[in-house]
C-alpha cells in the first residue's frame, strides 16, 4: 500500500482530511472534459452502480449530502405530521433535522456505553403508537446491535433508516454498513473516509421507495416524454459529475482507505496502552469498526471537561472536535417536550458526551504525529492528577 503524502507544513495536526492520488485527479479531469451533453450523467451512473454493488444494495442514488438522503428516505416512506421518528440522542443534527423537514417529531433515545450507538432497550422504551420509523446511526465508524434492533422494529412494524454516514467500510456479521433496513445513507463530506468534497448516497432494495425518491429529488418530475412537467413540488437533490468522478476514484481505492483508518486507530491504541480510565472506540465481537473518527472518552475520575482537554491539546497544535453534544441539549431542540424528556432519561448520552473528544484522524497522519498526540494527551491528564 502506498503512503499518503503528509500535509505540507500544517498549522495544526489536522482533525480530518482526505487521501487524494493521481487516480482522483485523472477521473475529475476527465469529467471536466467529457461529462457534458449526452454524457452528462455518465460518472453519476458509474458511481451509483459501483457503490450499490459495494454495499450489496439494489438501488443507489447519488445526492448532495447524507442529509438530503435522509430527507428523501423519510419523504419517500410517507412519513409526515403526526408521526414520530426515533433517533439516538448522541449524533450530529443532520440525522434529526430531516425529521422536522417532513413535519414529523424526533424522539431522542439513549445510547450504549461502549459502542455509543442506539441501545435496543431505549428504542423499545421510546416506541409509541405514533412511532413510524427509527434512524440508526453508526457513530464514528462503529455499529449497534443490529440483530436486536431489527427484531424490535420488525415486531413493532417500524421502518428503519441506517445512517451509515460515518461508517463506510464497517461491517456487522460480515455484512457491510449500509446494507440494513428499508434505506441507508452515506456522507461523502470532505472529512469522510471516502469523499466527494460534499455529497451523499441513498441506498435501498425497495423498488417503490427508489422510484418515489427519483421523482422527489428532481423537482417532482416523473419519468416520461413530456419535459418540464412537474406533478408535485419536489427537491433539487443531485450530485455533479465532478463530485461523482472523485467518488468513483475513491471507491476504487476503498480497501486501502479503510485499512489506513484502521492502521491509524492501531497507532492510537498502541499510544494509549496502559492508560487507565480512557476509552477508545469499541468494536464488539460482531462488528468491524471502520474508525472514521478516533474518539477518546475520559473517565470521570480525571475531573476534566472535554472543552478543557481540547483547549490544552489545541495549545500544542493538535486539532480536535467535541464528541457530539446530545441533540436534546441543543438550543434548536432544548425547549421541546421531547428534548426535556430526553434530558431526564438519556443518562449515558449526557455522560459520554461530556467526557468525549475526537482526536486527529486525517488520512495523511503519520505514526510520529499520532505518537505526539498520545504523549500530549497523557501529559494533560498527568498534570490534571497532580493539580
Amino acid at each position: 500500500m502506498t503512503e499518503p503524502a503528509p500535509a505540507s507544513r500544517p498549522a495544526k495536526i489536522p482533525i480530518a482530511g482526505p487521501w487524494i492520488t493521481e487516480k482522483e485527479i485523472e477521473y475529475v479531469s476527465d469529467a471536466v472534459k467529457t461529462a457534458w451533453y449526452g454524457e452528462a450523467n455518465t460518472y453519476q451512473q458509474r458511481f451509483e452502480e459501483a457503490f450499490g454493488n459495494y454495499v450489496s444494495r439494489r438501488h443507489a442514488m447519488a445526492l448532495p449530502s447524507a442529509t438530503s438522503a435522509i430527507h428523501l428516505a423519510l419523504a419517500g416512506l410517507g412519513i409526515g405530521p403526526g408521526d414520530e421518528v426515533i433517533v439516538p440522542d448522541a449524533t450530529w443534527i443532520a440525522t434529526s433535522a430531516p425529521i422536522t423537514y417532513v413535519g414529523a417529531t424526533p424522539v431522542f433515545a439513549d445510547i450504549e456505553e461502549r459502542s455509543w450507538c442506539l441501545t435496543p432497550a431505549a428504542l423499545e422504551a421510546c416506541t409509541t403508537s405514533r412511532t413510524r420509523a427509527v434512524i440508526v446511526v453508526n457513530l464514528y465508524g462503529g455499529m449497534p446491535d443490529m440483530d436486536t434492533v431489527l427484531a424490535i422494529t420488525e415486531r413493532r412494524g417500524l421502518a428503519v433508516i441506517e445512517d451509515a454516514a460515518e461508517s463506510v467500510g464497517a461491517e456487522y456479521r460480515r455484512r457491510r454498513a449500509g446494507s440494513f433496513g428499508d434505506a441507508s445513507v452515506f456522507s461523502f463530506h470532505g472529512s469522510k473516509t471516502l469523499t466527494t468534497g460534499e455529497g451523499g448516497m441513498l441506498l435501498t432494495d425497495d423498488d417503490a421507495l427508489y422510484e418515489r425518491a427519483l421523482v422527489l429529488r428532481d423537482h417532482g418530475r416523473a419519468p416520461g416524454p413530456k419535459q418540464f412537467w412537474n406533478q408535485e413540488i419536489g427537491f433539487k437533490y443531485r450530485m455533479s459529475s465532478l463530485q461523482a468522478a472523485l467518488g468513483l476514484a475513491q471507491l476504487e481505492r476503498i480497501a486501502e482507505l479503510v485499512e489506513r483508518k484502521r492502521t491509524i486507530f492501531g497507532w492510537y491504541r498502541e499510544g494509549f496502552d496502559g492508560l487507565n480510565g480512557v476509552t477508545l472506540n469499541y468494536a464488539g465481537p460482531m462488528v468491524m469498526n471502520a474508525y472514521w473518527m478516533v474518539t477518546a472518552v475520559i473517565g470521570p475520575e480525571y475531573r476534566i471537561a472535554k472543552e478543557a482537554m481540547m483547549d490544552a491539546l489545541g495549545a500544542q497544535g493538535i486539532a480536535t472536535r467535541p464528541f457530539f453534544y446530545p441533540l436534546s441539549s441543543l438550543p434548536a431542540y432544548a425547549a421541546t417536550p421531547q428534548a426535556r424528556a430526553a434530558q431526564e432519561r438519556n443518562r449515558v448520552a449526557y455522560s459520554v458526551s461530556a467526557r468525549g473528544i475526537n482526536l486527529p484522524s486525517a488520512l495523511n497522519l503519520t505514526h510520529e504525529q499520532v505518537a505526539f498526540v498520545c504523549d500530549a494527551f497523557r501529559d494533560v491528564l498527568k498534570k490534571r492528577q497532580a493539580a
